[in-house]
């Protein structure tokens, strides 16, 4: 087990910290302070370490990024209508940061601060604690929440993240990794990738990209991910669609023994299996990735990686059948999501 800390330039004026974890096996992860954003996960194989998350070593890609490359997002993840929502008979307004809507907590929310870290070890795990108090002067939610986000380096090599929230006000609380995947030896896009889901339904979305409330059957769609599908087979399905592929949800069954998910890329033979606790998983295929920003196999471009956000079903809200994210006063949430390699 080894923690290394290294300075990682600037962002907010402040400086940021990265910190490596490793465990027994030289299986690492890197967190930065920034955003509490995941930066790499490497693996070791014949040809050396490989980063198995979209990444880069430079601040400014991270911080002029629009599509929240590795970042905690919260402190809810995904779009909230109107930037409104009820608790109680009390109506709230937060920050409308995406047209009328508020998208993943608002421009001051967990994606966009420096937070405290702390690190430990066991004989068999390396962690790091990354935690920050918000209040509504800071993010625009109500009460004041103490926010930590725990990134778990195991000895068997996966990786949990535990989200921690508790407050002094009822408020919301349903965070997110915003992280990106491409397992392959440096590929230029996760096309060759295969992805299966424990899914049999997805959010309909309105014309911004709200939920409707309505759920849609996979079979017989490009969601239909019942057995291992290609990507590239998948986004061609989606073709006629004005995103080029997918930006969605996907209703899942949390279970903390059955994984939910699994990416694999066919060349190499790698994969990840996801675990969460929560209804919701959000898949991104970066349809809309640009040169905004670079990484370590290139310029961005679409399909370069792909996202899957594990949360409660968004705009939550205003669906009492999507579950429920209110964190009450004098309340503790904790949702964990795990993540298993195979290499």
């Amino acid at each position: 087990m080894n923690i290394e800390k290294v300075s990682f330039g600037e962002a907010n004026s402040k400086p940021v910290d990265k910190y490596t974890l490793t465990n027994d096996n030289g299986v690492s992860i890197s967190v930065l302070t920034f955003a509490a954003l995941w930066q790499a996960f490497k693996v070791p194989t014949a040809k050396g370490d490989v980063n198995l998350l979209l990444s880069s070593d430079n601040i400014e890609n991270y911080t002029n990024n629009p599509f929240f490359a590795g970042r905690i997002v919260g402190r809810i993840g995904g779009r909230l209508k109107d930037g409104q929502f009820e608790i109680d008979g009390t109506t709230y307004q937060v920050e409308q940061n995406e047209g009328k809507n508020s998208l993943h907590g608002g421009a001051n929310g967990f994606a966009n601060q420096i937070w405290n870290a702390e690190t430990n070890q066991t004989a068999d795990t390396v962690s790091i604690t990354l935690s920050f108090t918000f209040t509504p002067a800071i993010d625009k939610f109500p009460g004041n929440l103490d926010a930590k986000v725990t990134y778990t380096l195991h000895n068997d090599n996966s990786v949990t993240i535990d989200f921690n929230g508790t407050t002094d006000g009822n408020t919301l609380f349903n965070p997110t990794s915003h992280a990106y995947w491409n397992l392959s030896d440096g590929g230029a896009d996760i096309l060759n990738h295969t992805f299966q889901a424990n899914s049999g339904s997805h959010l309909e979305f309105d014309n911004e990209k709200i939920p409707t409330g309505n759920l849609l059957v996979n079979a017989g769609t490009p969601f239909d991910f019942s057995k291992p599908t290609l990507f590239k087979d998948a986004i061609e399905g989606m073709s006629n669609t004005d995103e080029k592929g997918f930006d969605d949800i996907l209703v899942v069954n949390p279970d903390s023994d059955e994984e939910i998910a699994t990416l694999t890329d066919k060349d190499s033979g790698r994969s990840i299996k996801l675990y969460s606790d929560r209804n919701g998983l959000v898949i991104f295929t970066a349809n809309s990735f640009n040169s905004d920003a670079t990484y370590e196999n290139g310029v961005g471009h679409p399909y370069q990686a792909v996202a899957l956000e594990m949360q409660t079903l968004s705009d939550t809200p205003h669906h009492a059948n999507f579950g429920d994210v209110t964190l009450r006063a004098n309340e503790t949430k904790n949702y964990q999501i795990k993540i298993v390699p195979e290499f």
